[in-house]
């Protein structure tokens, strides 16, 4: 096995880009270990739909990035206290879903330092019931990685608000996630570690004789770039990949309840209806045929009802509220 140094980057898109480009492009006779620390993301299943996994206000208000991932399973949230780990190397039917194979080595690391980890259920690791890593795996021909966090020292409450979504009836075919307990390891540890004592203290596990590196060349890391750029810093891959979905959301105002339903389709607003007891002294209808269409995001949202005479329809009701409860 070699080990890959990600340069100490903390760019969720671009790490995640690094770890598609390194299971598709490296020499598979050779089995790799990657790890990297995300800056605050939230990091999005591939069959999910953005829109049932974040509090989009207070990912807005925090600057957290929303970053979707190749593979399967949950919304995870990332920052600087979670150490993130893959195992890329040769699939066999063997070892797809079988995660005891890729967390064995960390679990048993662990367990050395004094930490009852265990694995529980089909890809969380557990310490006294309580998740401090989950994990996912993805196959490409030949070629698969297995894939996770450790919860070593982040902030729970922002993995809980991140994590929390507005109110509201979401109906889409997408996998939700299953909310679970967490925990930090370093509530185990006495005295805590930092992440790079943690990443430092798994490699000395993983390679008792010494860490063998494979490095990257410049022109490995400006085809990683190009991958970022081309899809994972896009909003048709983070959003507009998410499965079709009605949304209804309703909030009293002072002139009535607006009650807000849309369906939403390769990440468009594809139909919009607005009911309630408020009165209009504009046709409702024009304001639902602007919004047809409109890419949904908040940015987008906000530009159709700053182009429409708002007051017409909902007097009193600001762009900001409107497009709060819409988005």
């Amino acid at each position: 096995m070699r080990f890959i140094d990600n340069r100490g980057v903390t760019d969720a898109s671009l790490n995640l880009a690094l770890e598609e480009w390194c299971l598709l492009n490296l020499d598979i006779a050779e089995s790799y270990l990657l790890f990297y620390v995300n800056a605050p993301a939230v990091i999005i299943g591939k069959h999910q739909n953005t829109a049932e996994e974040i509090d989009s206000d207070f990912i807005d208000e925090r600057g957290i990035q929303v970053v979707r991932r190749i593979s399967g399973g949950g919304a995870v949230y990332h920052d600087l206290g979670n150490l993130n780990f893959s195992f890329i190397t040769r699939y066999s039917p063997s070892r797809f879903n079988n995660y005891a194979e890729f967390n064995g080595p960390f679990i048993e690391a662990l367990r050395s330092y004094g930490v009852p980890a265990e694995l529980s259920g089909r890809n969380d690791i557990v310490v006294e019931g309580r998740k401090v890593s989950g994990n996912a795996q993805v196959v490409r021909g030949e070629r698969m990685f297995s894939h996770g966090t450790l919860l070593l020292d982040s902030k729970l409450d922002d993995v809980v608000r991140a994590l929390r979504v507005k109110p509201g009836k979401i109906a889409s075919k997408g996998v939700q996630s299953v909310r679970s307990r967490v925990a930090n390891i370093n509530e185990f540890l006495s005295p805590p570690i930092t992440v790079e004592e943690l990443r430092r203290r798994l490699l000395d596990h993983t390679f008792p004789h010494g860490v063998a590196e494979r490095a990257l060349g410049d022109a490995e890391w400006a085809a990683v770039e190009e991958l970022a750029n081309r899809k994972y810093r896009t909003w048709e891959w983070n959003y507009g990949e998410s499965p079709a979905f009605d949304l209804q959301r309703a909030r009293r105002f002072p002139i009535g309840e607006v009650d807000v339903r849309l369906k939403v389709e390769d990440g468009h607003i594809r139909a919009a209806r607005l009911f309630g007891d408020f009165f209009a002294r504009g046709e409702i209808s024009e304001l639902e045929s602007a919004l047809v269409g409109t890419r949904y995001a908040r940015d987008a949202v906000m530009g159709v009802l700053r182009s429409v005479p708002l007051e017409s329809y909902l007097e009193g009701v600001t762009v900001e509220e409107l497009a709060e409860l819409i988005y």
